[in-house]
C-alpha cells in the first residue's frame, strides 16, 4: 500500500552525498569551522543534487569552493536573485554549477546546491564559517554542530513562498547513505582543563605541555540523532579583553574589511542587588504536537510538555508576591489563563498550578505571531516592567516576522527565550531574545530545562542595569565606529561582546588604547575598563572582520522601516566581507568541461534525519492497525498533507510490516496525544507544589509523606517555647532542600530566598531552636547560617 504523501519519494534512488567531514578549530570562544561535502554520481544520468542543513544564526559563512576532477573551484558571492539566475542558465547550458544561499526566512538554514554532476564523476564542495561560542552558566564555552533540522511549520492556505526545509526526505539517522566525522583543534594561552560532549569522542590529545593546545574528534557510530555538543572548560574564562585584527590586504581603508576591526568582551560584575523587580510575568508555552516529543533520544525520557508543565510550576512557585502573571499557550491558534494579567497571590497561584497540570499538546501547528501580537495589545501596568519567557522547539513558518514583531515592542518589554530539543531554531530563540533586551537558552540532549529556566527567571528579576555606556580612549587620529548595537542590557554573569571599526592612523606601534564600560544599578555607578595593544594582528581568515559584518547584517536586517534601503546595506556589507546573508548568495561555474553534459537532469534532494519517532506516542500509533488514517498526518507538515504536502514518504506496507527503515515524515505537530502513563511526580515537584505564594509551607500530611516523617512525629519534635507550626514546616521543607535535593539547588534557589524571608519576618528567640530541633528530626546538618543565624 503506498500514501503518494510527498514531492518527493522515498523510492531508494541512489544519493549522491557520501560523506560529510568537518574541520573544527576553536580558539578561546571564537570557532572557525570547516565543512566538506563529498559527492560520486553512480546513476547513469547527471544529477542537480541538494542539500539543506542547518547552522547556527550567529555564524558567519565566508567561504564556498569546489573541488571537481582534481581541479580547485571557487565562488564568488553576488546578490542571491543575479546568483540564482546565473546556476540556472549555466545548468541549462550543460555547464557544472554550485549554489550556496541562506533561507529567506530564517538565518540559521542553508542549501547547498550542485549542478549537472556528470555520472561517475566524484565533488568535493567546502564551506567555511566562523561563530561567537556561548558560555554556560558552569564557564564551560560551548559549540554546538547542528545536524539535526527541524522542518519549518508553513500556515495552511498561506501564499508565502514554499520554505526551504519543505520538500526534504527525512528518514531514520541510521539509515542516511552518508558518513559524518567531526575533528577539532583546541587553542588558548590560560590552557585547556577538560573537553565533555553528549557524543562519544576520541580521548582528547594535548599538543603542548602546557595544555594550551589540544586535539579531540567524534568517535565513530555517530547515529544523527543529536546534535554535536561540545563543551570547552579552560582555566581562565572570564578576564574581559580586547582583540584588534589586521585589515584586509587588498580593501580600501575606510571600507569594513579595509580597517582594522576591534572585538572587545566584557564579562561584568556587580553586587547582587538588594529588593526584586516586581513586574509582569508572561509566560507563552509551545503546545503544538512537537511539544509530545521525547527531550532526547534515550528510552523513557521526558516529553517535551511534561518538562514544560513541571517548569512552569517551578516558575509559578518562584514568583514574587505584589507582581502580575499570565500563561498563553500557542500552537495553530491560542489561549491565555486570563483575560489580563493577574496579581500574583495564593488563589491565583493555585488556580494556574492546576491548569498547567492539564496542559497538554494539542494545539497542532506552531503559529507564534498571533498570540505575541495579542500580548502586545494590552497595555504594560506602570511600575510593573512587562518580562516574557517563550517557551519552543522553533518550527515557525517566517522566524524574520516573528523578530520583527518583537523588536517593535522592544522598547516595552524583555524578551527571555527557549528552544527545547536538538533542530529548535537558533535564527527564533536567538533573534526574539536579542531583539527585546533578554537571553537565549537551548535545551538539548540530557539537559534539565528546569535550571536554564530559572537562571533566566533570576536575570528577570534582577534590578535593572542603566544609562549603559561605551567609552574608548584612543591617540590622537584614531576614532571608532560600532558595528554591532550598543549594549543597553547587561545581566550578571552574562558575557557581553561588542565589535567596532577603527579608523584613522597612528604613527606609534606602542600606542595602547582604552575602554570602559558604564553602567548604574540603585544609584550607585559601575565600570569596567580594559587596556588593550592597537599594533593589530593579523588573520588570514579575517575572523574578527567576518563576525563584526555578521553582527552588522544582523542588526540591518531587523530593521524593516525601510527594507528596501536596509536590503542595499546587507548587500554591500556581504559583499565587502564574504558573509552571506538573506539577500546574497555564492555561486561557482565550471567552464572548463570540454563538452556540454549530455543526458536528462535529475534532480536529487539529500535527506535528513528524522527523530521524531522516537516518541512513545509516535510508535504506540503507528503500530495500531486502526491508525491508518493518520498517516497522511504524519507523513505532512500541518494538515495539508495533499497536493501541497511536506517532506516525503516511503511505500509504507502494511501495519505489520512496518519498522523503522520505512518510518518517514516531516511533521511532529499532529495531533498525537501520549497514552504512555506519565512517570510520578518526583518529591521535590510535590514539596515545590505545597508551598504557598508568600513562600510558606503548613504542616499536613502531603508535606509530612515528602519529608518521610509523620505530622504527629513532627508536631512532637516542635520545640516547646514555639508554637509557630507553619514556620516549623517552613523551616523542615527548607532543611529538606538543602539535605535530600542539593544537586538540583538551581531549581529551588528562589523558592528558598522566599522561604527564608518569611520564616525571618517571623522570628524570635526560639528560631535558633526550632533549626537544631528540625535538623534532629530530619538527621540533616544544615547550617543555621541558611536562615541568617
Amino acid at each position: 500500500m503506498e500514501y503518494p504523501c510527498g514531492l518527493l519519494t522515498c523510492s531508494k534512488q541512489p544519493v549522491p552525498l557520501k560523506s560529510i567531514s568537518v574541520a573544527l578549530s576553536i580558539h578561546e570562544f571564537v570557532a572557525d569551522v570547516s565543512a566538506t561535502l563529498d559527492y560520486k554520481n553512480k546513476e547513469t544520468d547527471p544529477v542537480e543534487a541538494f542539500f539543506v542543513f542547518p547552522m547556527d544564526e550567529d555564524s558567519a559563512v565566508y567561504s564556498f569552493q569546489a573541488l571537481v576532477n582534481g581541479k580547485s573551484i571557487v565562488a564568488e558571492i553576488q546578490e542571491k536573485q543575479q546568483a540564482q539566475e546565473y546556476y540556472e542558465n549555466a545548468i541549462s547550458q550543460g555547464q557544472q554549477a554550485f549554489l550556496l544561499e541562506q533561507d529567506s526566512s530564517s538565518g540559521d538554514i542553508f542549501s547547498c546546491g550542485l549542478g549537472n554532476l556528470p555520472p561517475g564523476q566524484k565533488a568535493a564542495v567546502t564551506l567555511s564559517y566562523v561563530q561567537e561560542l556561548s558560555l554556560e552558566a558552569d564557564g564551560a564555552v560551548r559549540f554546538v554542530l547542528p545536524t539535526i533540522l527541524n522542518p519549518r511549520y508553513l500556515l495552511q492556505g498561506s501564499t508565502q513562498a514554499e520554505s526551504i526545509t519543505s520538500r526534504i526526505l527525512r528518514v531514520l539517522g541510521k539509515k542516511l547513505p552518508y558518513t559524518f566525522s567531526v575533528s577539532a583543534n583546541i587553542c588558548s594561552p590560560s590552557g585547556i582543563e577538560k573537553v565533555q560532549s553528549n557524543c562519544a569522542l576520541s580521548p582528547l590529545r594535548y599538543l603542548e605541555d602546557d595544555k594550551t593546545v589540544a586535539e579531540i574528534s567524534l568517535a565513530k557510530g555517530y547515529q544523527f540523532d543529536r546534535d554535536v555538543e561540545i563543551l570547552v572548560y579552560y582555566r581562565e574564562v572570564n578576564t574581559p579583553s580586547v582583540s584588534v585584527e589586521l585589515a584586509q590586504a587588498d580593501a580600501k581603508p575606510g571600507s569594513l574589511m579595509g580597517d582594522p576591526a576591534v572585538m572587545v568582551s566584557f564579562y561584568p560584575s556587580f553586587p547582587e542587588s538588594q529588593g526584586e523587580n516586581t513586574g509582569e510575568f508572561i509566560f507563552l508555552m509551545d503546545r503544538s504536537g512537537s511539544m509530545s516529543s521525547q527531550m532526547n533520544t534515550k528510552a523513557g525520557a521526558q516529553l517535551r510538555i511534561d518538562s514544560a508543565k513541571e517548569t512552569l510550576v517551578l516558575l509559578l512557585k518562584s514568583l514574587p508576591l505584589g507582581c502580575l502573571f499570565n500563561i498563553y499557550g500557542f500552537g495553530s491558534s491560542f489561549e491565555s489563563f486570563f483575560p489580563e494579567s493577574v496579581e500574583f497571590t495564593q488563589k491565583s497561584m493555585e488556580e494556574a498550578v492546576q491548569r498547567v497540570k492539564a496542559l497538554e499538546a494539542n494545539l497542532g501547528g506552531t503559529e507564534i505571531l498571533e498570540p505575541l501580537k495579542d500580548i502586545y495589545s494590552k497595555s504594560c501596568r506602570p511600575g510593573h516592567p512587562r518580562q516574557l519567557f517563550v517557551f519552543t522547539d522553533g518550527e515557525v513558518s517566517d522566524t524574520r516576522r516573528v523578530v520583527a514583531e518583537v523588536q517593535r515592542h522592544s522598547q516595552n518589554h524583555r524578551c527571555f527565550s527557549f528552544g527545547i530539543g536538538e533542530g529548535a531554531s537558533t535564527s527564533l530563540i536567538k533573534g526574539i531574545a536579542r531583539a527585546a533586551g533578554g537571553t537565549a537558552e537551548f535545551i538539548t540532549g540530557r539537559d534539565r530545562m528546569q535550571p536554564k529556566v530559572l537562571r533566566s527567571l533570576k536575570r528577570a528579576l534582577q534590578q535593572v542595569v542603566q544609562d549603559v555606556s561605551l567609552t574608548w580612549t584612543l591617540p590622537r587620529g584614531l576614532e571608532t565606529t560600532l558595528l554591532s548595537p550598543a549594549p543597553t542590557v547587561i545581566f550578571q554573569g552574562q558575557r557581553l561582546i561588542v565589535y567596532a571599526q577603527l579608523k584613522g592612523t597612528n604613527a606609534s606601534q606602542e600606542a595602547a588604547g582604552e575602554v570602559c564600560l558604564h553602567y548604574t544599578l540603585q544609584g550607585d555607578a559601575f565600570k569596567n575598563t580594559v587596556q588593550f595593544s592597537l599594533e593589530p594582528k593579523a588573520d588570514d581568515k579575517l575572523t574578527i572582520h567576518r563576525l563584526a559584518a555578521k553582527s552588522l547584517i544582523q542588526t540591518l536586517d531587523g530593521n524593516l522601516q525601510d527594507a528596501t534601503e536596509e536590503k542595499k546595506k546587507v548587500v554591500d556589507v556581504s559583499l565587502q566581507s564574504g558573509v552571506v546573508s538573506s539577500h546574497t548568495a555564492y555561486v561557482a561555474i565550471n567552464k572548463e568541461l570540454n563538452q556540454p553534459i549530455q543526458g536528462p537532469l535529475t534532480r536529487r534532494d539529500i535527506p535528513l534525519p528524522f527523530t521524531y519517532p522516537s516518541s512513545p506516542a509516535f510508535h504506540n500509533i503507528a503500530r495500531s492497525a486502526d491508525s491508518l488514517q493518520l498517516i497522511p498526518n504524519l507523513c505532512s507538515y500541518g494538515a495539508a498533507w495533499m497536493s501541497n504536502t511536506f517532506g516525503a514518504c516511503a511505500d509504507l506496507g502494511e501495519p505489520d510490516e512496518w519498522n523503522d527503515s520505512h518510518l518517514c515524515a516531516s511533521d511532529s505537530s499532529t495531533m498525537i496525544s501520549a497514552t504512555d502513563t506519565s512517570p510520578p511526580e518526583s518529591l521535590l515537584l510535590q514539596l515545590i507544589s505545597l508551598q504557598k505564594a508568600d513562600g510558606s509551607w503548613e504542616l499536613d500530611e502531603a508535606l509530612a509523606s515528602v519529608l518521610g516523617v509523620g505530622v504527629q512525629s513532627a508536631l512532637a519534635a516542635l520545640p516547646d517555647q514555639s508554637k509557630d507550626v507553619p514556620r516549623w514546616a517552613t523551616i523542615l521543607a527548607v532543611l529538606w532542600m538543602h539535605s535530600s535535593s542539593w544537586d538540583q539547588r538551581e531549581e529551588w534557589e528562589l523558592l528558598e530566598r522566599k522561604a527564608v524571608a518569611w520564616i525571618q519576618a517571623r522570628s524570635d528567640s526560639s528560631l535558633g531552636e526550632c533549626i537544631k530541633a528540625a535538623n534532629a528530626l530530619l538527621k540533616s546538618s544544615v547550617n543555621p547560617a541558611v536562615f541568617g543565624l
